[in-house]
């Protein structure tokens, strides 16, 4: 059983979850939150929210919060905005152990909320979530994700503040795994994969190897526990802002989203329909790093599990008609017609993404809609490329 009241070093205070004798107080300052009341009643408007108030303020610790607040809540995402939650290879992940999950991301607010549901309806710990401070744009969402066993990566830092805010991230995440003896979950990269071509990042990997107190290089990533992890979404709600996003981008190199764009994704992500969602645990990679001799230099430590992890990914996504069609469509052939989907299928995914760039509310040329188009079957497209050529080197 996991203990929150771990003495928590001072020099984690500014970016780990709080512990559970805190969280009374941090909650009841939330609660006084207008936005936060506004943001509930949009989420949620089937409750009363003084209710609702006294509910959580009633609430302890943050286990408390994630299985009488949290889960229900997603329970009811999951029925009214999905068409099922799933998960496999629950069986790499031991429920004495600590781990980290390391997955590819496609929404922001559920890829590590969908994962800590399934993990309590299997039994398991749930993580406690990596979040960028990018997205803390205000502080009340700030107590929020605290409160919701999240901890901060400090983002946009100047040159000189970097080194100390990785390696303050990487000493947390080993402190959280060894210590605390509690799982996280992390990103393969900083930010979401926009399309949909998931790799995970070496600097990334350097970073995670930083901390800890293991000797080398390849004892500190071993002693992480990777567990790679593919999450499959049907359908992406956020498809048509992310093709904005690449148009804008496209047309202005220097585009920045603004704290409104980031809002509008997360309530996209939450409320829009998602289709069926599949997570899939691979085996742990500490396993595979007994292939490498322990005194391997980093740079062969990274590459080595970051092909890995990214193998890992790919060959085990769950491929929906949508993907064969986007890959018809983007290699102009009929490949997948047969075993893939049919044509009512097909016919179905033209129309969804020609209502998607309906919702893009930027005045566009036939060009720009082209373009869009494009990214959005190649957001598609890519996890099935990516399947296939994974399964063909094995």
């Amino acid at each position: 059983m996991i203990t929150s009241e771990i003495k928590i070093p001072a020099e984690f205070a500014d970016v780990c979850p709080f512990n559970d004798s805190e969280f009374a107080t941090q909650m009841a300052q939330l609660v006084k939150e207008p936005m936060f009341k506004s943001v509930v009643e949009y989420a949620m408007p089937y409750l009363d929210f003084k209710t609702f108030e006294q509910q959580l303020l009633s609430l302890r610790t943050k286990d408390e919060f994630q299985r009488m607040v949290m889960k229900p809540f997603l329970e009811t995402l999951v029925k009214n905005t999905t068409d099922g939650l799933s998960m496999g290879g629950v069986e790499n992940c031991q429920k004495d152990k600590s781990y980290t999950f390391i997955s590819n991301h496609r929404d922001i607010v559920l890829d590590a909320s969908f994962l800590n549901l399934n993990l309590l309806y299997n039994d398991r710990q749930t993580t406690e979530v990596a979040i960028g401070n990018n997205l803390l744009v205000y502080e009340w969402i700030s107590i929020l994700v605290r409160l919701n066993k999240s901890f901060i990566v400090k983002r946009n830092l100047s040159s000189h503040q970097r080194l100390e805010g990785a390696m303050q991230l990487s000493n947390y995440v080993h402190f959280a795994l060894t210590k605390k003896n509690q799982s996280v979950w992390i990103a393969q990269r900083e930010g979401r994969s926009k399309d949909s071509d998931d790799r995970t990042q070496e600097s990334l990997l350097k970073m995670l190897g930083m901390g800890g107190d293991a000797p080398t290089f390849y004892d500190r990533v071993k002693e992480l526990n990777l567990l790679p992890l593919s999450i499959s979404y049907e359908y992406d709600p956020n498809d048509y802002l992310k093709a904005k996003e690449f148009l804008m981008k496209k047309n202005d190199p220097e585009f920045k989203k603004s704290k409104a764009d980031d809002l509008l994704s997360m309530s996209t992500g939450l409320m829009g329909y998602k289709g069926r969602i599949h997570f899939e645990i691979s085996p742990c990679v500490s396993i595979k790093l007994d292939e490498l001799p322990s005194d391997a230099d980093r740079n062969t430590i990274v590459n080595f599990v970051k092909e890995v992890i990214d193998k890992s990914i790919h060959r085990t996504y769950k491929i929906y008609p949508c993907n064969y069609v986007a890959y018809d469509l983007i290699n102009e052939t009929c490949e997948y017609a047969d075993n893939g989907y049919s044509k009512e299928e097909k016919d179905a995914f033209v129309k969804y993404v020609e209502k998607q760039l309906d919702k893009v509310d930027v005045e566009v040329s036939e060009e720009d809609r082209n373009y869009m188009r494009t990214m959005i079957y190649n957001m598609y497209a890519n996890p099935l490329k990516n399947k296939l050529n994974a399964l063909k080197s094995e």
